[in-house]
């Protein structure tokens, strides 16, 4: 069976939010919109989105690091919000293993929000209804779309390819390759979920830069031998200067 998820690549995440912005604007004008947004800009503003970014950081001052954590609906092969939709409006689709709910049965209970472990479900305050990541099933199967752009507009908008999106049940995949040769997991799999969409760890890389490459490889002073001499017999610029 095929399972279409995604694949985050912690290592070049910038937490740049253009996987936030472009999720926002592609679905919030499909079919799985409008998301809304209330009170933005106040106090208290709430809103809904398919995916967010978390950014926190790791260690302990002065060996700090930034973590930037992309996380929307993990498309789990056991996923939990489906068996306690008391309507059936949470499913999950047997063609690609997508977990998409249908509104028109959805009566915004948010029984699917207590039982998903990773707070992916959100409940749209305008339409009285619970939504979360469709992987933009409308966009992928869009045969008016050139084949390169068949991807979810976080896939697409993300200036470091830190996204794939294949099955990651083909082992031939893009996906797979990079689960296998990275050592891709799956977030927090002890809640027995089967997570579809996994994470590549960051790889940390120390570099140790010698002082002489510290300078400019090309500097044209080296190249001609010559070395900058400072007059000191000149008047500077504040001697002939009236500020």
């Amino acid at each position: 069976m095929t399972q279409l998820a995604l694949v985050i690549d912690l290592n070049v995440c910038v937490g740049c939010h253009a996987c936030v912005t472009s999720c926002k604007e592609w679905n919030t004008s499909g079919p799985a919109g409008p998301m809304s947004d209330c009170h933005p800009y106040e106090a208290g503003p709430t809103g809904t989105f398919f995916n967010r970014v978390q950014t926190f950081e790791v260690g302990a001052f002065p060996h700090t690091e930034t973590v930037h954590f992309p996380k929307s609906c993990l498309h789990c092969e056991d996923p939990p919000c489906v068996p306690v939709c008391p309507t059936g409006a949470s499913y999950k689709r047997e063609q690609d293993g997508i977990v998409l709910v249908d509104y028109d049965k959805c009566i915004g209970c948010k029984y699917c929000s207590w039982a998903c472990p990773y707070g992916a479900r959100e409940l749209d305050e305008m339409q009285k209804v619970m939504k979360k990541c469709t992987l933009c099933v409308d966009r992928i199967y869009n045969e008016d779309l050139p084949e390169s752009e068949r991807k979810p507009a976080c896939v697409l908008a993300c200036p470091t390819n830190a996204r794939l999106f294949g099955d990651v049940h083909d082992p031939e995949s893009e996906v797979s390759v990079a689960i296998r040769e990275n050592g891709g997991y799956p977030l927090m799999p002890e809640w027995g979920t089967r997570p579809a969409n996994h994470y590549l760890p960051r790889r940390k890389t120390r570099i140790t830069l010698h002082e002489d490459e510290l300078e400019r490889a090309d500097n044209p002073l080296k190249k001609e031998k010559r070395k900058l001499k400072q007059r000191v017999d000149e008047p500077t610029l504040d001697d002939v200067t009236s500020w």
